[in-house]
């Protein structure tokens, strides 16, 4: 009996877990997209994520090769999208770092590139 109440909690541990697992807003998408390459700068890095997120606790910059930002300034949240303008850039490599809280008061950060250029 007892050997049947384990294997009977196990699924329930495992669907908790993953369930804490999958709580954390992470990164869905992005425009430019992650390590994309496009031929024109754009005006603005759009984010989406996989949870509401909380606007006065999240950032995003974007910098420039040589570490100089090139993002105007406060990100603009919505739900589960964040988007930060861009100064007029040129051509090169781009480094978008963001960090947010997502409703569930849990915080999440990374960062990609993205290419500008032919």
């Amino acid at each position: 009996m007892r050997i049947s109440s384990v294997f009977g909690v196990i699924p329930l541990l495992l669907l908790l877990a993953v369930g804490e697992a999958s709580a954390h807003a992470m990164l869905d998408h992005a425009e430019p997209r992650v390590g994309n390459k496009v031929a024109t700068a754009p005006r603005e890095v759009t984010l989406w994520f996989t949870q509401k997120l909380e606007p006065a606790f999240s950032t995003v910059t974007v910098t420039n090769a040589a570490g100089e930002r090139v993002d105007t300034g406060k990100a603009r949240v919505s739900g589960t999208q964040m988007a930060v303008s861009l100064r007029p850039v040129g051509g090169g490599t781009y480094h978008v770092n963001w960090r947010v809280l997502s409703v569930d008061t849990h915080t999440t950060n990374g960062n990609f590139t993205f290419q500008v250029g032919q």
